[in-house]
């Protein structure tokens, strides 16, 4: 299975902005959920955010507010607009099918939140 593409990690200042992008890969979004995970140092892999078929959206009540995912069917991409950052969400960020077991994790992108 064609494995998704994370990018537009970085290094921020707290307070600061960044927004992420997923190629999807195999998983066309016209019929599959997405989701954005991140692993911390230290930290199992959790759920940060995920978007439906039908367009509906779950996210992290540690990210509530913060964080926004969206998708582009057209372009098979998903994106996490992630403001207000904290050190906190420091990690490397992945994209996945998560209702797949069998889908292909990408590389990640590595975030990184400065205090």
């Amino acid at each position: 299975q064609v494995q998704p593409v994370e990018s537009g990690g970085g290094l921020v200042q707290a307070g600061g902005s960044l927004r992420l992008s997923c190629a999807a890969g195999g998983s066309f979004l016209d019929i599959n959920a997405m989701a954005w995970y991140r692993q911390s140092p230290g930290k199992e892999r959790e759920l940060v955010a995920l978007i439906g078929t039908g367009g509906h959206t779950h996210v992290a009540a540690s990210v509530l507010g913060r964080f926004a995912i969206s998708r582009d069917n057209a372009k098979n991409t998903i994106y996490l607009q992630m403001n207000d950052l904290k050190p906190d969400d420091s990690g490397i960020y992945y994209c996945k099918n998560p209702f797949v077991t069998s889908a292909s994790w990408g590389r990640g992108t590595q975030v990184t939140v400065s205090s």
